[in-house]
């Protein structure tokens, strides 16, 4: 038996790979799918079933290339309405890989079709769980994105509380917890940033499976949840209808440009140039106009959460040789418009002497310096959470996730200090500002770690009179 977690780290997704005696199946496949297949032909195994936990909001998966590819067949959980060939599993139907069983455990709440896959050895003994967004490690999946009709999000909760409590709680307790996500993901609200677990550990520590009655479970799972990312419900409806292969999605988007073609692209098209390398390194010169997601961070669900539309056209400005990483990660949320990258990176348009726009980063001393001489404006960028939890007394709670909705707030005229946590979502809305015409934004480098050194007053409560009614 093997059990394989693959992790992806910028998207805090986990897909799975099992094997038994020359079968396997995979679980919550990504959209680039050539891992699974040389998985499997390196072990001489075939791929016979692809299990989905529900359909996925935040990412675009495999599952329809991966059958067209391998020949397996797609299995969901009871309810589940598919645009694609799929086996619609009855609560509680089993499947054979190898010397291994899967039992489809119907598990609603966090979606309707929603299901946990469990698995049980060569012995027969109950080994792993496979929780999709049902459970996860600390946490449960948010209930608010199945909202249809009269269902509201408190039904949904109540079904989570019935789904954990008769289908999962009663598995023993030494039974492994494999979820889809952990901590990072806008699946949930306080993951951990373990990907897995023993069940009876979940149950001593998980303040969902130690609610009491429903009604308190309802009331714990319901608050502080923030609104779903923009993409979530795109990648949903594309995930029950399928998508173009990624094949073609390379072809189109692997067109290396010249400077010239690619500034008269981007005139002809109205293409985002999205340039992706390290914050520092953008904030000291880039093309005018462009915006910086650093591939180093959380690059795909900020992508998600900020570029509205999916079929957007994007012109990359990428390190050398991390064009096709990109658009692979940028396939992942469902943006296939990729037309063509900057060849030989923000080097060779500085060698062809065009245009150059830069943004200034100061370091949080510098920052309480001029905090010092005179008012100044600045804007906390961080979500909510973090900054009622401890900010600065003077700054703006501007969360970068709902950039579009406080913009028309913004003088382009004034200036604007802009800090997050670290310096990587800071970046972002800087860059974000100055391609809407605002000239004076400052970054500060290090974000809110590197202000907690300074002499600057904290406090440990927000100011309503300050903070953005979100």
């Amino acid at each position: 038996m093997k059990i394989e977690q693959i992790y992806t780290g910028c998207l805090a997704e986990a897909a799975y790979y099992i094997e038994s005696n020359g079968e396997a199946a995979i679980i919550d496949p990504l959209r680039e799918v050539t891992t699974y297949l040389k998985k499997a032909e390196k072990a001489g195994a075939v791929i016979k079933y692809i299990f989905e936990t529900h359909f996925h909001a935040d990412f675009v998966s495999g599952h329809v290339d991966l059958a067209e590819k391998s020949g397996a067949e797609i299995i969901y959980g009871p309810t589940a309405k598919t645009e694609f060939k799929a086996h619609i599993a009855k609560d509680g139907e089993q499947f054979k890989i190898g010397a291994l069983t899967i039992t489809a455990l119907h598990t609603p709440g966090h979606t309707l079709e929603s299901t946990t896959y469990l698995l049980t050895d060569e012995d027969g003994k109950d080994h792993c769980i496979f929780t999709g967004d049902t459970l996860f490690i600390g946490d449960v999946g948010r209930p608010d994105l199945a909202q249809k009709g009269n269902l509201t999000m408190e039904d949904l909760a109540g079904m989570l509380y019935d789904s954990l409590n008769e289908k999962i709680k009663p598995l023993a307790d030494d039974v492994i917890v494999y979820p889809a996500h952990g901590a990072g993901s806008a699946c949930g609200k306080s993951m951990s940033k373990e990907t897995f677990d023993t069940l009876g550990h979940q149950k001593q520590v998980n303040y969902a499976l130690k609610a009491e009655t429903k009604e308190q479970f309802i009331a714990e799972v319901t608050d502080g949840i923030l609104p779903p990312p923009q993409y979530f419900a795109k990648n949903a409806a594309i995930n029950k209808g399928g998508v173009e292969s990624i094949d073609e999605v390379y072809e189109k988007g692997l067109n290396a440009l010249n400077p010239q073609q690619f500034e008269d692209l981007a005139n002809q098209s109205g293409a985002i140039m999205l340039d992706t390398r390290d914050p520092q390194v953008f904030a000291k010169g880039f093309i005018p106009n462009s915006i910086n997601i650093g591939l180093n961070g959380q690059f795909a669900p900020w992508v998600g959460a900020l570029i509205s539309d999916l079929q957007q056209p994007i012109l990359l400005i990428t390190e050398q040789g991390k064009a096709e990483e990109t658009i692979t990660r940028l396939t992942r949320v469902g943006y296939d418009s990729t037309i063509g990258y900057l060849d030989g990176g923000f080097e060779n348009w500085i060698a062809a002497n065009k245009e150059i726009d830069t943004i200034e980063s100061i370091s949080a001393e510098a920052f309480e310096q001029a905090a010092a001489n005179a008012e100044i404006t600045a804007l906390d960028v961080r979500k909510p959470g973090e900054y009622e939890s401890e900010h600065l007394e003077f700054t703006l709670s501007r969360p970068l996730d709902f950039i579009n909705d406080w913009m028309g707030e913004i003088d382009p005229k004034a200036t604007y200090y802009i800090h997050c946590a670290g310096g990587y979502r800071s970046m972002i809305a800087a860059s974000i500002l100055k391609s809407r015409g605002v000239e004076q934004v400052i970054d500060v480098a290090g974000g809110y770690g590197a202000i907690k050194n300074t002499g600057l007053k904290r406090t440990d409560f927000a100011c309503p009179s300050k903070a953005m009614k979100v």
